[in-house]
């Protein structure tokens, strides 16, 4: 074997089939990295890895993250931009999000059959794209507000993959029962192409109105995000309280981006307003016509356990019998159990969708990792700090919101909450300017962040599923289609952080709406940094 053949061999397995180009930036990334931090310093070096990480996010349909970001992640440990140590203590804190990644998206996996059935029969009888648009945004709100985002994202997916491969296998020549690769487009009938088409921009459509859905509701309650309840904890507010708080910004942001689903639809703008086409209506009605005709009583009882599982999985998730993850776990085994899938390898295959994000998920915490290390964000901070009254309270919004788009939304609202809190404990601010702060640090993390896959744990989860590229969901065409839920919801945030927002009145405490809260201290929780979800 001669030289040059040798290194052919090499270039083209080093990460995979991706084009040659990339894999070239790829290389003189791992080349630059190192010399920045021994010639200009670490803070450069640290925001271009940031800056180089977000690319491996934007190119997902050109290689899967895991490998390019997972090798800048390791260089940056060898050359002691981050230690083993602080990359292991964010894994750890954010166990739970571990969990219910791999547990949860696996139970759902086996609650598919119940989902593609009530789903069918809902757009089967909404034929209105933009009644369906505002049934999936409010229903992910609405779950998300009291569950967890990346558990109905994962619900999403399921359906929405559900649909695809129904149409794409008689988009093929196929019939239903038939083995089917429906990431294969080289069988598609030439006259099912436009309408494969339309199909994946209305389900894309469907899917990012329902992934804004998640951020919609889960800013809005306790439990709605993780950093939430960080929050939460260290301002002393229980659930009915910490709703009343965000109010005066999160309801009027709800009722925002719901009117902004209503307009892109309306004017087809962002790429949204696609319709659900005629051909595939009518495939589907066949499929539920079939379905039900051939339908035994064990597929009758195995649908009737699915819906009693998740009767139980929204009563645990409600009152948090547990961490998520475990919760997903007893979704598997009550699931596996009363319905016959008892074969290793058939369990098994649940698990394919979560642990390649599971995998890349521990790759981002190593860029946090690095982030807090070399304390990128301290500037920052320190800049918002300087502000006053109502300039900061505002300030404190905007900066979580463009530091959470860029990175973590848990972990800088961590880092926020820390800054404010021992401010608080030292007299700094008023007890009143301490609870107006951590209003505007949670709607920041949570609102502002829909602008990139990497602000929202359930947007980049969307994106590194198996299905973004079947729908051709690519990380731009993510954030074109973010953009208007970005714009109105981050100007609406604002305008209420600043001007609607009230400081805490009198009246509301002789009401006992809410307590008041004398500075205390506050034992901070083991931080689940998870980007969100």
């Amino acid at each position: 074997m001669t030289v040059s053949t040798l290194n052919n061999a090499i270039a083209r397995n080093f990460i995979g089939n991706t084009p040659g180009w990339y894999k070239v930036l790829i290389l003189g990334f791992l080349v630059v990295n190192p010399l920045l931090l021994w010639t200009v310093g670490p803070m450069v070096a640290g925001w271009a890895l940031v800056a180089e990480f977000i690319f491996t996010l934007a190119m997902a349909l050109k290689c899967y993250p895991l490998q390019p970001g997972g090798l800048l992640a390791l260089e940056a440990v060898f050359i002691g931009m981050a230690s083993p140590e602080a990359v292991y203590h964010e894994v750890q804190g954010a166990l739970p999000v571990l969990l219910l990644l791999i547990f949860m998206v696996a139970g759902i996996y086996f609650m598919k059959d119940l989902l593609l059935f009530i789903f069918t029969k809902l757009l089967l009888r909404i034929r209105s794209k933009l009644l369906v648009s505002l049934l999936f945004s409010a229903t992910g709100a609405i779950l998300s507000a009291f569950l967890d985002a990346l558990t109905v994202t994962a619900v999403v997916i399921a359906i929405g993959a559900g649909f695809y491969a129904i149409y794409h296998r008689v988009a093929t020549g196929k019939g239903f029962d038939e083995e089917h690769d429906h990431t294969d487009d080289g069988q598609v009938h030439e006259h099912h192409r436009s309408d494969l088409d339309q199909f994946r921009a209305f389900l894309r459509s469907l899917l990012m109105h329902a992934a804004v859905g998640t951020a919609l509701g889960g800013v809005c309650t306790l439990v709605g995000e993780p950093q939430n309840i960080i929050i939460g904890q260290n301002a002393g507010w229980n659930f009915g309280e910490f709703f009343l708080r965000m109010a005066p910004v999160t309801l009027p942001v709800l009722v925002a981006g719901l009117l902004t689903c209503v307009t892109v639809e309306l004017t087809r703008s962002f790429g949204y307003g696609a319709t659900l086409p005629d051909s595939v209506h009518a495939i589907l009605v066949e499929f539920d016509v079939r379905e039900s005709a051939k339908r035994t009583r064990r597929d009758v009882m195995a649908l009737l356990v699915q819906a009693l599982v998740g009767v139980w999985l929204i009563f645990a998730l409600l009152f948090h019998l547990a961490e998520v993850g475990l919760i997903g776990l007893t979704v598997i085994i009550l699931t596996t159990a009363f319905t016959g899938v008892v074969e290793e390898h058939r369990i098994g295959h649940a698990f394919q969708e979560a642990l390649p994000f599971t995998a890349l998920l521990v790759v981002f915490f190593s860029v946090v990792a690095v982030i807090d290390a070399q304390h990128l964000f301290t500037p920052i901070i320190k800049a918002v700090l300087t502000l006053d009254g109502q300039h900061q309270i505002a300030g404190f919004y905007l900066a979580n919101g463009i530091l959470s788009s860029i990175s973590d939304n848990v972990f800088v609202a961590t880092i926020y909450i820390k800054q404010v809190r021992d401010a608080w404990h030292a007299a700094a601010i008023s007890t009143d300017q301490f609870e107006m702060l951590a209003v505007a640090i949670n709607t920041g993390t949570n609102i502002p962040s829909v602008a990139t896959p990497n602000g929202q744990a359930a947007f980049l989860f969307l994106l590194t599923s198996a299905l973004a590229p079947l729908i051709r969901l690519s990380y731009i065409r993510m954030v074109v289609m973010a953009l208007p839920y970005t714009v109105v919801m981050t100007t609406v945030g604002l305008l209420a952080v600043y001007f609607v927002m009230p400081p805490v009145t009198d009246s509301l405490y002789e009401h006992g709406l809410i307590q008041h809260h004398k500075a205390e201290t506050v034992v901070l929780p083991a931080q689940p940094s998870s980007g969100g979800h």
